[in-house]
């Protein structure tokens, strides 16, 4: 039986193809590769935003997360399954003690001539049960336990990387409302003085109390707007709170406003986001675990190989219960095949090849889903990019038609309605361009979550680490 353990059945695992674009297409010319220092940071990549508050709170995911806690306590439930499943490699020991005193009926049949009508029987058994694993079930149980485990370990690394990208999100949201609030606020500041000239103007009888009223009406509208952006800035400190486990009542964050473009990210070759993926070495271990599973389905049209012994002491009495005569010993072996079970056995296998062939296809189209992230985010950047210059000189005209409307104001050659005009377009594209950076940063974010954050399918724990109770989980 050892001889024919070699016999596994069921196909060998190979990873499967998927289409790899030779560059991306929405990365500008001309392209050059990264360079060391351009690299996203390993594990800690929010360092490269250069923020120490960002920094601060990111560190805390790891520590106090609820979600991560969850994730990891999934894996740790995989790791579990794996020597559940190794189990099965060695033999079944069980042992137990037993005691019983029988009253025999002296009329029972075949009773010899001098019955013994009350009957003691002691018994300490040790029973042994092995099933040889000659055509590889166990192999392939085990094989699959494995690879679920590691797609395990690759969903921890997906969910830490998605609260890590969402606590920035949420960080440079707040930040580019904190530069939208303090851009308010400098037109409240700005507006206030421009109604007390025109209300100087009107009580010397060269404004209107139209011009008044205009006046005013700016300014209250503009406070209004520079209060209703605390509702989302709000919002976005109560996110990270929970994020990093804090209650949102004992959390706060002093506002500091955000104003630097993002740092360049290098997307690196396409074919590096197949090991820089965490989803795409989950998706490509299922498939390596459905593999596994076609081969058990497989051994099921294969004989069961098992090994049985039992031992252990009998007497009737206690004094001789632990004595050489008292022993006994049976070994044995058995076979059994099914014969017949109504396709029961083809409809698992069929089934089987099916999860097989679902599990490519979606390892496939996340290849395919990852490639259009990267694609999405570069665009996005780019576009922005052009979008914020063409912005600022919008911004840079906007404050000069403002000063000139002023200028013609106060030299009484147009009514006040030009100058809040003014100040109104004026405002709306200083309001874009902070918009602008806003989604810059968002998609700076995105950019680094979808190229993986730095991860690498290196990080994944091998078969030791787990099999292994011992080992923690992977991160970063």
């Amino acid at each position: 039986m050892l001889l024919l353990s070699g016999c596994a059945v069921g196909p060998r695992y190979t990873k499967p193809a998927a289409p790899v674009p030779p560059t991306y297409k929405e990365v500008p010319p001309p392209w050059k590769a990264a360079q060391p220092s351009d690299q996203v940071a390993r594990g800690k990549w929010w360092e490269i935003f250069q923020d120490p508050q960002l920094n601060a709170l990111e560190e805390q995911i790891n520590v106090s997360n609820q979600n991560l806690k969850a994730a990891e306590a999934q894996f740790r439930q995989a790791r579990a399954m794996v020597r559940f499943n190794r189990a099965d490699y060695y033999p079944t020991v069980t042992g137990g003690a037993s005691a019983a005193r029988e009253h025999l009926s002296e009329h029972r049949p075949l009773v010899s001539s001098s019955p013994q009508a009350n009957v003691t029987d002691l018994v300490i058994p040790v029973d042994v049960s092995y099933e040889a694993d000659v055509f590889g079930r166990v192999r392939h149980t085990v094989e699959a336990a494995r690879s679920n485990a590691q797609a395990s370990a690759a969903d921890l690394e997906s969910v830490r990387l998605s609260l890590h990208a969402e606590l920035a999100f949420d960080y440079f949201q707040m930040r580019t409302l904190d530069a939208e609030e303090q851009l308010l606020k400098s037109n409240v500041t700005s507006f206030e003085r421009a109604l007390e000239l025109t209300q100087n103007r009107y009580k010397g009888g060269v404004a209107s109390a139209v011009d008044v009223a205009q006046a005013q009406t700016q300014l209250e509208n503009t406070r209004t707007q520079a209060i209703d952006v605390l509702i989302q800035r709000s919002q976005n400190e109560h996110a990270i709170a929970t994020l990093i486990g804090q209650p949102a009542s004992a959390f706060t964050v002093p506002a500091a406003a955000w104003n630097s473009p993002p740092p360049d990210i290098p997307p690196g070759l396409p074919s590096d986001l197949l090991e820089r993926r965490p989803d795409i070495a989950a998706a490509e271990r299922r498939v390596a675990a459905a593999n596994a599973q076609v081969g058990v389905a497989r051994s099921a049209y294969f004989p069961i190989f098992t090994l049985t012994g039992s031992g252990g002491f009998e007497s009737t009495a206690i004094t001789t219960l632990i004595q050489g005569p008292s022993g006994f010993l049976t070994a044995g072996a058995s076979a059994a095949v099914t014969a017949f079970d109504g396709g029961r056995r083809r409809a698992v296998s069929e089934q089987a090849r099916a999860a097989y062939d679902e599990s490519v296809a979606n390892y496939r189209q996340t290849v395919l889903t990852a490639f259009q992230e990267v694609e999405d985010n570069l665009a996005v950047l780019r576009i922005l990019n052009d979008e914020a210059q063409a912005q600022q000189a919008a911004v840079a005209a906007a404050e000069h038609s403002l000063e000139l409307s002023t200028n013609r104001y106060r030299g009484g050659v147009v009514s006040y309605l030009e100058v809040t005009t003014a100040q109104s377009t004026a405002l709306a594209d200083e309001r874009a361009a902070v918009d602008i950076l806003r989604r810059r940063m968002a998609a700076s974010v995105s950019l680094i979550k979808v190229l993986g954050g730095g991860w690498n399918s290196a990080s994944l724990p091998a078969s030791v680490r787990v099999d292994s109770p011992s080992q923690p989980a992977t991160g970063q």
